[in-house]
């Protein structure tokens, strides 16, 4: 069973614009999330999905650097998106991540990983956003490739094509079976998502306090650990709203 973590990304975000190039210790910050998903060792890929815009070239360019597979789609489109870069890599289990995590936690994408691996008969999607308990930052969601085919046919409203997947939680429940997959840290407080530059601040300050350029096996239990430490730092984007569908 091959199971593909495929990470959407743009530059042209709302609140952001270009935050995955934009500087995280000394290299960009899309650079350093992948950094950290190299390490699971449950997935067989990584794939960058970005858009057909000549100002996603740049991501192209690193995905290119890094030996990584890519695929180019609609912008607006990202279910489409991820059907695509599925059927390019072959994938049967697609992993769900979005670009704007720096502190995505590779055992906990294993975790995911390995929870929907043991329910190949039972469930349709696994996600570790279900029971909100993680800080924002870690979401993970995976899928078998035929329930991603099911959901890009019945998919027809615009949140279905541009949330990948909200059919299953929000659209049509009750149509595909859930697994909710419990994290190793409760700490829905902190916010490691990055969105604005308060995000991307604590981010940096982060990655530099903890060194977390040179030892990616950090796990985000020692980074809670570090943030309820140094009140200080989770403080600086405490106010942030996290955008909804």
């Amino acid at each position: 069973m091959r199971s593909t973590v495929i990470v959407q990304a743009r530059t042209t975000s709302t609140r952001l614009p270009g935050k995955v190039l934009a500087d995280l210790a000394g290299k960009p910050m899309f650079e350093r999330q992948l950094e950290r998903l190299a390490r699971c060792t449950l997935a067989h890929e990584v794939v960058v999905a970005t858009t057909v815009n000549a100002t996603d070239d740049p991501l192209v360019a690193l995905a290119d650097r890094l030996g990584l597979r890519w695929f180019r789609g609609s912008e607006s489109d990202v279910l489409g998106r991820y059907v695509g870069a599925a059927r390019e890599a072959r994938a049967d289990m697609v992993v769900r991540v979005t670009s704007d995590c720096p502190l995505i936690d590779p055992v906990e994408v294993d975790r995911v990983i390995a929870e929907m691996s043991a329910r190949r008969e039972t469930a349709d999607y696994a996600a570790n956003v279900l029971e909100p308990h993680l800080p924002l930052g870690l979401a993970c969601e995976a899928l078998w490739r035929d329930v991603l085919d099911r959901m890009d046919r019945l998919g027809t409203e615009a949140p279905a094509r541009e949330h990948v997947t909200w059919l299953c939680r929000t659209g049509r429940p009750e149509l595909f079976v859930s697994h909710s997959v419990r994290g190793a840290v409760d700490a829905p407080d902190l916010r490691w998502t990055v969105d604005t530059p308060e995000d991307l601040e604590v981010a940096r300050r982060l990655y530099a306090g903890l060194g977390l350029a040179d030892a990616p096996a950090t796990t985000s239990a020692e980074i809670v650990a570090y943030c309820r430490a140094h009140p200080d730092i989770p403080a600086i984007n405490a106010h942030v709203e996290q955008k909804t569908v």
